[in-house]
């Protein structure tokens, strides 16, 4: 369940996004999978949840469910250290984490770009390749860059 990809970012999967809540029997016997989507009105959640109902009927669970969770919400810091690696090779900046279990971390620099590493970056659109991305420049490299908007 949690390598099926991501419709709108096809290099990490659900699992890595933090999409994937549990997999697990539900009270009535039913193979259930909660997931979250990563906004309200995500336009992805039809083609996720499909793509988890094949998988589900794949494995030998044709009668299996597929439940929105939304509380909590989702947040960018369920996406693992993988998915963060994931998409910085893939040419995407992740954005930072927001937990925080002491005092908050201030970062004073740009995003990093994801091509050549450099900080010296800015915002180039608010726009980007999907909803919950923007568009930053690399004042270095002069390339553009997506960027995952923290949420």
């Amino acid at each position: 369940m949690e390598a099926v990809p991501d419709p709108e970012l096809p290099v990490i999967g659900l699992g890595d996004l933090g999409v994937v809540r549990s997999v697990a029997p539900a009270a009535d016997g039913v193979l259930e999978v909660e997931i979250t989507p990563t906004y309200l009105g995500c336009p992805a959640m039809p083609a996720i949840t499909a793509a988890v109902r094949d998988v589900l009927a794949a494995c030998g669970h044709p009668d299996g469910r597929v439940r929105q969770v939304l509380s909590p919400p989702w947040t960018t810091d369920r996406i693992t250290p993988e998915g963060r690696r994931r998409l910085t090779a893939h040419g995407i900046a992740p954005p930072a984490s927001l937990a925080s279990d002491g005092p908050v971390a201030v970062e004073l620099g740009a995003v990093p770009c994801p091509r050549c590493g450099s900080r010296a970056t800015r915002p180039h659109s608010p726009f980007g390749p999907s909803r919950c991305q923007s568009v930053l420049w690399c004042t270095a490299c002069r390339e553009p860059f997506p960027h995952l908007t923290a949420l």
